[in-house]
């Protein structure tokens, strides 16, 4: 018997079949895609209703944010003015000759401890050597001429007027010896003032002229210190008010000092009064050049504060969130203030919240003016009140 007869499949329905084989993966991901979107949609469908409801912005103890809250207390502050002043010693100059010549001698080394009066330098001074010895010579005979006139007018021989001429003579020839020596002491540089010399490249043959440095002299028992003060705060400023001056080259240690002169005129550029403060310096730790931050204290005030982190800054405007009660909860209202100081962690509040006040300090980000807040934990904190720590 023959066996029945089979009708081979369409050609369309066997590229189907492969086709879906081929790819079966690719409707797998699409199947997933479909899932997860359905998944979003109901999501959103029911934030959106959950807002819409008893937990939303307009309901009352809906979905708020949790913050920290503490109260706004009085805390005390320290008065100080603060200002960056450059050290230099209390005389310093730099060593320069007043002719062009060549060095003969040098007396000193570097970082040197000279008194004054010191010699420092010797320049060449040939023709300054020979007309001392010149002028002395001159001196000598003059003074020859006149005790032998001086004696012939005793005696009646000679008349006065030759005296005075002899007396007149000798006086010059002094004067001219007198020139001659300090023509020669110019070759001399000697330390207008006790101090500690700097690093000099000039030795013995080097030509120096007006003008060129050859060290730098410092007085260094004393620092003197010049700063600028703002124009509105000058009136506090006095000679004799104690300072305190820090260095960045010398970190933990502080210089004692005093404010000694202030000066007579405002700059126009800055608005500022420059003061001269003198520090002692009997360890030399402090060097000419070196940047010092000088403070002074004006007394303590106390003021209202709240905790730097509290205080957001926008641009020239600050702003805290000042918790609020309402009828449907508490939220978060932002209110402007106008800061003072900042001392150990606390901003000085001048204007703008009240004593007492709770504001939030913990829990700011992303938190919009309005918002329904709740407090984390008990109940708001309460700010460090009366002295500083």
């Amino acid at each position: 018997m023959n066996a029945p007869y089979t009708p081979p499949p369409s050609r369309t329905n066997a590229r189907f079949a492969a086709l879906a084989r081929r790819h079966w993966f690719l409707a797998l991901a699409l199947g997933l895609i479909l899932v997860m979107a359905l998944a979003v949609l109901l999501r959103l469908t029911a934030g959106g209703a959950e807002e819409k409801g008893p937990g939303g912005p307009g309901g009352p103890g809906g979905r708020a944010q949790t913050v920290s809250l503490i109260q706004v207390q009085p805390r005390e502050f320290r008065d100080r003015l603060e200002a960056l002043g450059a050290a230099s010693g209390l005389r310093s100059v730099e060593i320069t000759s007043a002719a062009t010549e060549l060095v003969a001698r040098v007396y000193f080394t570097d970082g040197q401890r000279v008194r004054a009066g010191q010699p420092l330098i010797q320049l060449q001074a040939g023709e300054e050597s020979a007309a001392i010895a010149a002028a002395s010579a001159d001196l000598n005979q003059a003074e020859r001429d006149l005790a032998r006139w001086r004696d012939l007018a005793e005696r009646g021989i000679a008349a006065p007027a030759r005296l005075e001429q002899a007396e007149t003579d000798f006086e010059n020839a002094r004067t001219r010896l007198e020139g001659a020596q300090a023509r020669f002491g110019d070759r001399v540089i000697r330390a207008p003032f006790s101090g500690v010399m700097g690093l000099t490249d000039v030795t013995p043959g080097t030509l120096v002229n007006p003008g060129t440095v050859i060290a730098t002299l410092d007085d260094l028992s004393s620092i003197r210190v010049d700063f600028p003060v703002p124009e509105r705060r000058v009136s506090a400023l006095r000679a004799g008010l104690p300072i305190t001056a820090r260095a960045d080259a010398l970190p933990g240690r502080e210089f004692p000092g005093a404010i000694r002169l202030l000066d007579t005129r405002i700059d126009e550029q800055n608005r500022s009064l420059t003061a001269r403060a003198v520090l002692p310096n009997a360890d030399g730790a402090l060097r000419p050049g070196m940047l010092v931050r000088v403070s002074i204290d004006q007394g303590v005030r106390t003021s209202l504060a709240a905790p730097e982190q509290a205080v957001l800054f926008e641009g020239d405007q600050a702003y805290v969130f000042r918790a609020v009660q309402g009828p449907d909860g508490m939220t978060a209202q932002r209110v402007l203030v106008e800061t003072g100081a900042i001392e150990g962690g606390f901003v000085e509040i001048l204007a703008g919240v009240g004593p007492g006040e709770r504001i939030v300090v913990g829990g700011l980000n992303r938190l919009q003016p309005g918002a329904p807040i709740r407090v984390n934990g008990a109940g708001g904190g309460r700010a460090p009140a009366g002295k500083r720590p």
